[in-house]
C-alpha cells in the first residue's frame, strides 16, 4: 500500500511518494549510471529485450531489482500503487510495478516517453509474480508519471492500460481512479470503458479513499505547495480505519521509504530530491541535487541508507 502525489506549478513539478512494506523489509536508494545494452535484461521474474538507460537515483528494497519510485537525470520521477484487480493468481510470471518504474526511468527521456516504455512493456509481457519475498501474491499496478511540465495517470490490468494526463495535480493510492475519465488506452479497451470494472469488488477502497482525501488536500495548495508541506502530508496519521492512513503503522505493515521531487522546467536547473528510509514520521528527509557521478552522492544519504537499514519504528 502506498501513496504518490505530484502538483504541476510554473516554474516545476513537485513529486512526492510513500511506500508502505512489511517492516522486515530492507530499502536503500541507490544511483544507477547510465549504460550501453547488452542482448537481454534481466529483471525481476522475466527476461526482456535490453536498451540503453538513462542515469537513475532509485528507492529499492534490496531483495528487488525494480524499484518503489525514482527520478531519472531528465527530471521524470515515477511511483507505482498496487491496485487489486480481478483476481490474477493464475498469470504467468511477466513484469511487476516495480520492474516497470525501474524501466520507465530508464529509457524515458520526459514523462510522455515514460509512458510510452511502460504501456509497450504491459502490453508485449504482461504482469505476473510477486512483489512480495514472502508470500506468493501478484498484483497489477498504477503508475504517477511526471516531469518538470507534464504527467500522466497510468493504470493497467493485465495487458491491458489506460492513462490520462495530468491538469494541474493528481494523486494516486490503492485503486483505481480513472474511471472512464481516460484519454488514451490499449488496443483491447473499449471507448467508454471504466476501470471501475477491472476492480476486485472483494476488497474494500475504504483505506484507500481515506488516504487520498489527505494527499488531494495537500497538491490542492496549488502554488503553496512546498517540499516542507509535501513532507507534512507524507507523514500524516489522520484518523483513518485501522490505522491505514498515508504514514503507515498497522502491524507489520508500516511505511519504509519515501522520496519528494522537485523537477525544474528548464534543463540547465538542478534536480533536487528529498529522501526519507524508514518512517517519515520518525526519521529525518536528505536533501541532495540528482548526481553527476556515483561520487557525488551524498555522503550523508548513504550514512542513512547504514543506518535506517532496518526501519525505525515510531513511538
Amino acid at each position: 500500500m502506498c501513496d504518490t502525489f505530484a502538483r504541476l506549478g510554473p516554474s516545476s513539478t513537485l513529486f512526492a511518494k510513500n511506500s508502505d512494506r512489511p517492516s522486515r523489509e530492507v530499502q536503500v536508494v541507490r544511483w544507477h549510471p547510465p549504460r550501453a545494452p547488452g542482448p537481454e535484461l534481466r529483471c525481476q521474474y522475466t527476461t526482456i529485450d535490453d536498451a540503453p538507460t538513462h542515469a537513475v537515483v532509485l528507492s529499492q528494497p534490496t531483495w528487488l531489482w525494480g524499484a518503489e519510485h525514482g527520478v531519472n537525470e531528465h527530471g521524470v520521477a515515477i511511483g507505482n500503487e498496487r491496485v487489486w484487480s480481478l483476481p490474477c493468481d493464475d498469470r504467468p510470471l511477466g513484469l511487476i510495478g516495480m520492474d516497470l518504474v525501474r524501466l520507465g526511468l530508464e529509457r524515458g527521456e520526459s514523462a510522455n516517453e515514460a509512458l510510452n516504455v511502460i504501456a509497450s512493456l504491459v502490453e508485449a509481457h504482461g504482469q505476473g509474480g510477486s512483489g512480495h519475498p514472502h508470500r506468493d501474491d501478484p498484483y497489477d499496478s498504477s503508475f504517477l508519471i511526471v516531469d518538470g511540465t507534464s504527467g500522466w495517470v497510468l493504470e493497467t490490468s493485465g495487458r491491458s492500460w489506460v492513462a490520462a494526463p495530468i491538469d494541474r495535480a493528481a494523486a494516486i493510492s490503492n485503486r483505481h481512479v480513472l474511471g472512464s475519465d481516460w484519454t488514451i488506452a490499449s488496443p483491447d479497451v473499449m471507448t467508454g470503458f471504466s476501470t471501475e470494472d477491472w476492480h476486485d469488488p472483494s476488497v474494500s477502497t475504504e483505506s484507500a479513499d481515506h488516504r487520498l482525501v489527505t494527499t488531494r488536500s495537500c497538491v490542492a495548495l496549488h502554488h503553496e505547495l512546498t517540499p516542507d508541506r509535501a513532507m507534512t502530508s507524507l507523514r500524516d496519521h489522520g484518523d483513518g480505519p485501522s490505522g491505514l492512513t498515508v504514514c503507515m503503522h498497522r502491524g507489520d505493515l508500516e511505511t519504509t521509504a519515501s522520496m519528494v521531487a522537485e523537477l525544474p522546467t528548464e534543463s540547465d536547473q538542478p534536480i533536487r530530491l528529498w529522501a526519507c528510509l524508514g518512517s517519515p514520521c520518525a526519521n529525518e528527509y536528505v536533501a541532495f541535487e540528482f548526481p553527476d557521478s556515483a561520487a557525488q552522492m551524498p555522503p550523508a544519504l548513504s550514512a542513512l541508507a547504514t543506518r535506517l537499514s532496518v526501519p525505525t519504528k515510531a513511538t
